[in-house]
């Protein structure tokens, strides 16, 4: 094996420790759980997502926060609902499916995404869902998408057909964990792992194009809506620095934005000794969502 196989494998496995490091977040017993609901179709492809529900919805309504998966955009799946424990605490948490790289290069995933979260809001009344609170939370890659969702409202490039065209697909609140951000070769990332270059379908430098529009940064304005983020200091595949820069740009754009630095934290927040705690970051995100998505409630 090269060694240029090996770095490559290595750095998959990093990306896909998010999914390994995190504590069980299972859903309430009493919540109401829809499983491989169809919100789109790809051709013959159908695209699911998991919805779990307070015990009374769909009667009563509440903010929907969508978790968007990690893995490289290569590895993952909806199954890992890491935002299932907030259905008890007045969410419904659903769980998206999308098209990963070895399927479709980008920006087939955002378009999935993107069509998700326009199924939520149009059948939000099967679902007990608030149209108007519709936040997002990823890890990782799922983090890179979230952020995309949160700067690229109504950017046709990226809208996609598929699913319920007539309804927005703008999100309320985002929570980014450390998710790359901008995917354009630049000296602030001197060697993206190779996951990057499986998703554009060639590098960056080759599809400078493409790599802007898959990068969050490149789209902030003042529209966006509030984020959160949290990154390891200590992570060596998605460099800190690509959060900084997002969040220099959000607050340069007048945008809510708090940022969450994790001492002794690799990437998926591994490492020995991390500040703040992971219940205390859990803690963080569940007081953001509630100050942004239950506001006026």
């Amino acid at each position: 094996m090269t060694t240029r196989r090996i770095i490559a494998i290595l750095a998959l496995l990093s990306l896909c420790c998010w999914a390994v490091a995190q504590r069980p977040n299972a859903a309430p017993t009493d919540a109401k759980k829809l499983n491989d609901v169809v919100y789109a179709k790809t051709g013959t492809r159908e695209l699911h997502v998991d919805i779990v529900m307070p015990k009374d919805a769909p009667a009563k309504p509440h903010p929907c926060v969508v978790w968007i998966h990690g893995g490289g955009w290569s590895k993952g799946t909806h199954k890992a609902n890491q935002a299932a424990w907030l259905a008890g605490k007045g969410y419904v948490a659903a769980s998206v499916e999308y098209r990963l790289s070895g399927e479709a290069i980008y920006p087939a995933q955002i378009q999935d995404c993107k069509a998700a979260i326009r199924f939520l809001r149009a059948h939000a009344k099967d679902y007990g869902i608030d149209p108007n609170r519709i936040g997002v939370w990823g890890g990782s890659a799922g983090g890179h998408l979230v952020a995309l969702l949160g700067t690229t409202g109504g950017v046709k490039e990226l809208e996609g057909a598929e699913g319920n065209p007539k309804e927005s697909s703008r999100v309320q609140a985002v929570c980014d964990f450390f998710g790359p951000t901008d995917l354009m070769a630049s000296p602030k990332w001197l060697s993206p792992p190779p996951q990057v270059s499986a998703l554009l379908g060639g590098s960056p430098a080759d599809k400078p194009e493409l790599a802007r529009l898959a990068s969050p940064v490149k789209f902030v304005d003042r529209k966006d809506p509030p984020f959160l983020i949290v990154h390891g200091e200590e992570d060596k595949l998605v460099p800190i620095s690509q959060s900084e820069e997002l969040y220099e740009a959000l607050k340069k754009a007048g945008v809510s934005a708090s940022f969450v630095r994790v001492k002794n934290a690799g990437h998926g927040f591994t490492g020995v000794g991390i500040q703040p705690t992971r219940p205390e970051i859990d803690a963080a995100v569940l007081a953001f969502f509630n100050k942004e998505l239950k506001k006026g409630k």
